[in-house]
């Protein structure tokens, strides 16, 4: 008996069926689509696009369900209509009828100026919150800028809202660049829990002062 037919023989039971051991990466060089029964973890799945044009608010009051353990946000470009305002977010238990959950967190920033003079890295007391129901902080005094052309992109995850036994675990993290005077960009991080065993079903997002001017901000969902 040769050696390929060795193999061969090798590689079926008694019964004529192939073994585990029979299969290797090589064996699937050739495929072109994953079986249904198949979920590839870690893909995102873009489930809403909301473009602010002069909004009091955007909210996303559907599709945030027990379908995905994990929701992104992603922020591009957002653009205030008032000067030196911060955006912000809360959630809702009840589709977006109220906002208002209980929510505790941590803040920290970086910065550096464009003249390369000043750069600082430092925790923010005044922008954390401790067992709030109050609007918190993404991304703080965000410019307008005298050319229009400042804004805010970041993203927010937010970790398994559908659960009835834990707490909503969410980070986030936002860009600024600051051309009013000092001409500076910031890093804005921030990691908390918004303290319910609810569901949380509905996310608002909206400045502390006057409309979000322009912008985009991207749902998904996260296998």
């Amino acid at each position: 008996m040769g050696t390929i037919t060795r193999t061969f023989a090798n590689n079926i039971t008694t019964s004529g069926v192939f073994k585990p051991t029979a299969f290797n990466n090589a064996s699937f060089d050739n495929v072109t689509a994953v079986p249904s029964g198949a979920v590839e973890s870690g893909n995102m799945v873009l489930l809403s696009t909301q473009t602010a044009s002069s909004s009091a608010s955007i909210s996303f009051t559907s599709g945030i369900d027990s379908t995905y353990k994990e929701y992104m946000f992603i922020f591009n470009n957002i653009h205030p209509a008032t000067e030196n305002t911060t955006f912000q977010f809360q959630t809702s238990t009840d589709g977006g009828s109220s906002y208002g959950v209980t929510y505790t967190n941590t803040v920290f920033l970086s910065l550096h100026n464009e003249a390369g003079s000043n750069f600082n890295l430092f925790y923010s007391t005044v922008r954390d919150q401790a067992q709030s129901t109050g609007y918190a902080q993404l991304c703080a005094e965000v410019a307008r800028g005298g050319d229009a052309d400042q804004a805010c992109s970041g993203f927010l995850q937010l970790y398994n809202p559908s659960s009835s036994i834990f707490v909503k675990h969410c980070i986030s993290r936002f860009i600024k660049d600051d051309g009013a005077g000092a001409a500076e960009i910031f890093n804005q991080y921030s990691g908390g829990y918004f303290n319910t065993t609810s569901a949380i079903n509905a996310i608002n997002f909206k400045m502390s002062s006057g409309n979000i001017d322009d912008g985009t901000i991207q749902m998904f969902g996260i296998l």
